[in-house]
């Protein structure tokens, strides 16, 4: 008789790969129900949290047996369950929390799109309007106003929770004015003005998000006076001049995007002036399994792509700027220094 042991490893792995859509199901489903912020730090039964949530006990029982082959959640030899490090940035308290992340990831559109890859991989566009009608971002603020703040939400989560580690790595010697493009709510564009008392800084970013900038920036707050916010499109132009511009995490989208953006910012920008460029590389990174994944994803949804440490380089190259060193951040992201020449 066959036994487990004996299942080629190979086999295995893959039969459990075809079925990834249940374990990113599972983590979506806990993420949604708020299981990791009912489970304290006292081991519980599957009945005590079902009866905290609101929900049946023994489809709980499953989906929390299911998330602990994964380490997400771990169930005791007497049946209960506890806390890992993964569970504990589903809680929305977590000061590392990862809950929106997990739900943007998983969102319901995603689940159409993803049947479609081979499509996208064949045509090398986005398969969104074909599904919706709509390009991603028209669809997601007017007919999905849900994700749109589930969205949001996970890029606020992510921007503070990288913006300190941005904020130790970047020197700013020399630097008394700086420009955050594409900055979303300025969570980086505020840890910098906090560590350096000299500094004044803009954030650029669309009317609908800098309408939400950090509350430090804004009329009242600490940093305000120091601070500008000024609304626009850095595709279409940047206008102000700086010592330094960052671009962090937005040249994701087309190629053509992506050189328009890259080549206002060398065209505003004063001679010597630094740009730093603040990406995920996909050949560069401890991350490479999300990171790849992310990559497919801006594929299906807007035809964009994560960079490689080459091909970023050559795009900055040929706006013009001068590249210097690429510096990881943390492990999820890179730092690409250079200069606007003529400085």
């Amino acid at each position: 008789m066959t036994t487990v042991s004996s299942t080629p490893v190979p086999a295995m792995r893959l039969r459990e790969l075809v079925f990834g859509a249940a374990c990113a199901a599972a983590v979506r489903a806990a993420a949604r129900l708020g299981v990791a912020d009912a489970l304290d730090e006292t081991p519980a039964e599957a009945e005590e949290l079902a009866a905290a949530i609101k929900v049946e006990p023994q489809p709980l029982r499953r989906l929390l047996r299911t998330l602990s082959c994964y380490g997400v959640f771990e169930e005791t030899g007497d049946g209960r369950f506890v806390h890992t490090d993964m569970s504990r940035m589903l809680r929305d308290d977590a000061p590392n929390s990862l809950r929106y992340i997990a739900l943007w990831c998983t969102e319901p559109w995603t689940w159409d799109a993803w049947p479609r890859l081979d499509e996208a991989v064949r045509s090398g566009k986005s398969v969104f309007a074909d599904l919706y009608g709509k390009e991603f971002f028209d669809y997601l603020h007017q007919e999905a106003p849900e994700s749109a703040q589930v969205f949001n939400r996970a890029m606020t989560t992510s921007s503070k929770q990288s913006a300190e580690d941005v904020a130790e790595l970047l020197d700013l010697t020399g630097v008394s004015s700086v420009v955050d493009i594409g900055g979303g709510q300025g969570h980086v564009l505020a840890s910098l003005l906090e560590r350096h008392p000299q500094l004044r800084g803009t954030l650029l970013d669309l009317p609908g998000v800098v309408d939400n900038a950090d509350p430090r920036l804004k009329a009242g707050g600490p940093l305000a006076s120091r601070a500008r916010i000024l609304p626009g499109d850095c595709r279409r132009g940047v206008p102000v001049q700086a010592d330094m511009y960052i671009i962090k995490n937005i040249l994701e989208w087309d190629d053509d995007s992506t050189r328009r953006t890259l080549r206002n910012v060398v065209e505003a920008a004063p001679p010597g002036a630094r740009v730093v460029v603040i990406e995920n590389l996909v050949d560069d990174t401890p991350s490479m399994r999300f990171t790849t994944a992310m990559d497919l994803l801006l594929l299906l949804n807007v035809g964009g792509a994560k960079h490689t440490r080459e091909s970023l380089v050559s795009r900055m190259t040929d706006a013009g700027l001068q590249v210097g060193a690429v510096n990881p951040v943390n492990a999820y992201l890179h730092a690409l220094e250079s200069t606007v020449p003529g400085g």
